[in-house]
């Protein structure tokens, strides 16, 4: 029995030194919580959003109105911008000017060589040749070379016609031409017609002064002291000798026609038999109503 004891507590021992070799504490391990899935909604507008294309911001513009760049790049834009430049001075201008007004002096040659030949051949441009001393010029050709009162008034009269002359015409290559048509209007040299709605000057034609003639004040005296007669006087007067005034509505009266009865055409017999009795029957026809 001592042997079996003693087994015993040696099993007894290694059991205790490796029980206190591992500790009794336990680690808690935490469970890993799933993702949540998104809902339907926001899985369908993130995929709308995913297919969405993304497109450039576009200025709120008209697409109808051209694009206001400033100053037009393009030869012929600055072609007009040099015809109004012309049509505001009233001297010729030089290539140099022209081009200093488009700020072009620092293009190359050939461009400038363009803008000269183009404006050498426009209808709206007066073109100069260089000379030894002077270089060649250019100036706005206007409907009518007018540019001072003496060449209008020397046009007036020039005319074969009473036409008379629009003062837009006039205006196209002379600016200042109302101030001047008023002041010759003032100093009865001028007929002038206006616009009711700005009272600016339309058209003008010659005055000659002399053709004035003044009436002596009692002439003019006797002239309004004449009474009319009223508007319907003259009709009551036109009527009373039986005449109708030619302001008055005649009514025509027309005959009336009346349509004649159409007489009917006697019937005739038909066809005659019994021919080989003609001179055995007798003739009634005469009989028939």
């Amino acid at each position: 029995m001592s042997y079996l004891q003693n087994q015993i507590k040696s099993f007894n021992a290694n059991l205790g030194v490796v029980a206190g070799n591992n500790p009794t504490k336990r680690t808690i391990v935490t469970p890993v919580k799933p993702a949540p899935s998104p809902t339907p909604s926001q899985a369908t507008d993130s995929s709308k959003n995913d297919l969405k294309r993304k497109r450039p911001e576009v200025p709120d513009v008209p697409y109808s109105q051209p694009r206001d760049t400033g100053t037009g790049q393009h030869i012929m834009t600055q072609i007009t911008y040099a015809i109004e430049y012309l049509k505001t001075k009233n001297t010729p201008q030089t290539l140099s000017d022209i081009l200093s007004y488009l700020s072009m002096q620092t293009r190359e040659q050939s461009y400038k060589s363009s803008v000269e030949k183009i404006l050498r051949g426009h209808d709206k441009v007066d073109y100069q040749p260089a000379q030894e001393s002077t270089p060649a010029l250019f100036s706005f050709r206007p409907a009518h070379n007018i540019r001072s009162a003496e060449s209008l008034l020397r046009y007036l009269q020039a005319q074969r016609t009473a036409q008379g002359l629009s003062v837009k015409e006039l205006r196209d290559g002379w600016p200042d031409a109302e101030d001047t048509i008023n002041e010759l209007e003032a100093e009865g040299r001028l007929l002038v017609t206006r616009n009711k709605k700005d009272n600016h000057a339309r058209m003008v034609w010659p005055n000659d002064p002399s053709l004035n003639f003044e009436i002596d004040q009692e002439f003019q005296n006797m002239w309004h002291r004449i009474k009319l007669p009223e508007p319907g006087a003259l009709a009551d007067e036109l009527e009373k000798e039986g005449l109708t005034p030619a302001n008055k509505n005649q009514k025509v009266q027309r005959p009336v026609k009346t349509q004649e009865k159409k007489k009917r055409k006697p019937r005739s017999g038909g066809r005659t038999t019994n021919v080989h009795m003609a001179g055995i029957l007798k003739d009634y026809s005469h009989l028939k109503k």
